[in-house]
């Protein structure tokens, strides 16, 4: 039940966060939070994680649904092992079902939360589902060296 509730919420974040920004920042109206530090801004991303696989869209949704079909049944077939392992699991496979549809649907994945530093330092533009996915993986380490697996 925990899967379905974590994997069901990020999902809507994810989607709710994503329609705005097709509205409101889609246009180039790009907004900023924290003046040098933090902004929202339409980017289509048609690679991965910091832009590596440009146009590979084909392939890094098919290699998505594999990674998420074999989350889905090692958790099934395994069980929950352990609530941190449950989570972090869900976590990862909500961010990558919200990259996944994107992929499917625009053949691209929209992007809008841009950390940087003044004109020196920019991080690649996020979304919601790439933090649930990241979130996901650092709890899914924490819990691979606590338990030593």
């Amino acid at each position: 039940m925990v899967i379905i509730l974590i994997v069901v919420l990020g999902l809507f974040l994810d989607r709710i966060t994503k329609l705005w920004t097709l509205r409101t920042l889609a246009n180039g109206n790009d907004i900023v939070i924290i003046k040098d530090f933090f902004s929202l801004q339409y980017v289509e991303n048609r690679g991965a994680a910091f832009g590596i696989f440009q146009g590979k869209v084909i392939v890094l949704a098919i290699v998505t649904f594999f990674v998420i079909m074999g989350m889905i049944y090692y958790l099934y077939k395994e069980g929950a092992n352990s609530r941190i392992m449950t989570i972090s699991f869900s976590l990862i496979i909500s961010g990558a079902l919200g990259n996944l549809y994107d992929r499917v649907f625009y053949k691209y994945v929209v992007d809008f939360a841009l950390l940087h530093y003044k004109e020196v330092y920019y991080f690649p533009n996020f979304n919601i589902a790439d933090v649930l996915v990241v979130c996901g993986t650092i709890l899914l380490a924490f819990y691979i060296l606590k338990e030593g697996k």
